[in-house]
């Protein structure tokens, strides 16, 4: 059935939100390289192009084949997208005056506009542009202009074709999500049957036929994806899912413990390998941060790969792959450059020699999380902040030993129990602490110290693309503060971290 929607991706920061948007309109859709179009355009019911930080007037500006989609199928040219169909349409695109970035309002919208039903004269959106479409392309209808910009939105004439020159997917685009429903539910005409529940019923039964009576390996690793992608994995096979719950010794305090217990009481087949060791050699006098993730990587490998030997007949390794691992490890000389490595992707080794079953591969992590409620998953578990594949040791900065491990568990249980207590814990997206690879003076009792500072960081998100810090009440960092610098032996001075992402990422490596 034709109902999914098909994102050409042009290199924009902000194309995963485009796509976040669209599944909350309950529709599913999909992002794929401007270069690389999918053959087979027959499951896509409308189109999407997004912006990109080329300029269309550029020698090296993106710059693809679309005959066999526009006119075909409803289109919706975003930002740079809607500047490409101007510029080579009979249109022109030139430098702007002033760089239109920010937000701004829709001064004039063209009345009886089914594509802006809904959506009120002065509402505000949000910019994002050095260039701006000077002149209509051929058959083009202005639909709407701010003070600045004379052509912020139009459609050409004669078919399903629409542009605009703002971003309706992020926050700023106050009316931006009724936007994209007009153009994708009343104009295009695609269902909205995208539901956790559809989900769930039509993945298990993908995996049913997929997997059959194979055996099939899993490494749990405490969090929400790979603890959804088990229970989905659970419900189509049964005990031929066989789990491996690794501790790498860059855990929570006390975490393998009760993650463990906490996973044999969910009814799925799992093993604990206490292998804290062989990660604390493998990470020995390793300061830089990518070459940490790799000597995880590569240590996790290798002691997965051991126990997964000791299953006999296993065909299928299964992973907790989400959306933007797919997207963020695809680099596209240009779109979506690379951000970071992903050890979960495409990272399996030729040795293994086992075929790869990623049930979460297209879900966002709030889709992940609606996905483990509909199936039951304990809503704490659910609710676990986001905390990254190798652990602690990005959380500590510089090389990584026994005791700085130590250090940083205690430090951490105490913030983290701390927001929990204050009841701030689900108000904040994501939040740990960090140790940092300087010592300071300080003075407990009558005697001079020089120990260690940890910092401690907690942002608000949606999605961890874009992140603000959280304003903690002052009570509350005083009081943990307190406890971190007098319990914790080897701390005495603990900061705050104030930077929102952007500049700054959300963890420190």
């Amino acid at each position: 059935m034709q109902n999914n929607v098909l994102i050409l991706d042009f290199g924009s920061q902000y194309t995963q939100l485009i796509a976040r948007r669209v599944r909350e309109l309950n529709i599913y859709c999909e992002i794929h390289p401007y270069h690389h179009i999918p053959e087979n355009l027959e499951p896509f019911k409308a189109v999407i192009l997004s912006g990109s930080p080329f300029s269309v007037r550029a020698e090296d500006a993106p710059h693809p084949d679309l005959s066999q989609l526009r006119g075909h199928k409803p289109m919706l040219a975003v930002c740079y997208g809607a500047q490409y169909l101007a510029h080579f349409n009979g249109g022109s695109v030139e430098p702007s005056n002033i760089r239109e970035y920010g937000r701004a309002k829709l001064s004039m919208i063209k009345s009886g506009e089914v594509f802006f039903n809904g959506i009120p004269e002065n509402t505000q959106v949000w910019m994002s542009h050095s260039d701006t479409i000077a002149q209509l392309p051929k058959n083009g209808v202005r639909l709407a202009s701010t003070a600045d910009v004379l052509n912020a939105a139009y459609r050409i004439d004669g078919e399903e074709t629409y542009a605009i020159q703002f971003h309706p997917e992020v926050y700023h685009s106050t009316h931006g999500k009724q936007l994209l429903e007009n153009f994708l539910v009343t104009i295009a005409g695609v269902q909205q049957t995208w539901t956790p529940t559809a989900f769930v019923d039509t993945t298990v039964a993908v995996l049913q036929e997929q997997l059959g009576n194979d055996k099939v390996v899993l490494g749990l690793s405490g969090g929400v994806d790979s603890t959804v992608a088990a229970i989905l994995l659970n419900k189509a096979i049964g005990n031929n899912l066989y789990c491996i719950f690794v501790n790498n010794g860059l855990l929570r305090k006390n975490e393998f413990e009760s993650v463990l217990h906490q996973y044999k009481d969910m009814g799925l087949n799992v093993k604990g390998v206490d292998a804290s060791e062989r990660f604390l050699e493998a990470l020995k006098n390793e300061s830089d941060p990518e070459r940490k993730r790799k000597a995880i990587g590569k240590a996790f490998i290798e002691v997965f790969d051991d126990e997964a030997h000791q299953v006999k007949d296993v065909d299928w390794l299964a992973q907790g792959t989400i959306y933007p691992d797919v997207i963020e490890s695809v680099s596209v000389n240009g779109p979506s450059v690379t951000i970071k490595s992903h050890h979960n992707v495409g990272g399996l080794p030729d040795f293994m020699k086992l075929k790869i079953v990623e049930p979460l591969r297209m879900l966002f992590k709030d889709e992940v999380r609606r996905v483990g409620k509909e199936m039951g998953i304990d809503p704490e578990l659910l609710g676990r902040h986001p905390f990254p594949g190798p652990g602690l040791a990005i959380r500590i900065l510089g090389d990584i030993t026994a005791e700085k491990v130590r250090i940083l568990q205690e430090v951490d249980a105490i913030f983290i129990n701390g927001l929990k207590k204050w009841n701030l814990y689900d108000k904040v997206w994501q939040a740990g602490a960090i140790l940092l690879p300087v010592n300071s003076v300080g003075v407990m009792g009558d005697e001079r110290t020089y120990e260690k500072v940890v910092a401690l960081r907690a942002v608000e998100s949606t999605d961890g693309m874009t992140a603000d810090w959280v304003n903690l009440p002052y009570e509350f960092l005083q009081e943990v503060s307190n406890h971190i610098i007098n319990r914790v032996k080897g701390v005495n001075r603990v900061v705050y971290d104030i930077s929102s992402k952007p500049p700054a990422t959300i963890e420190w490596e």
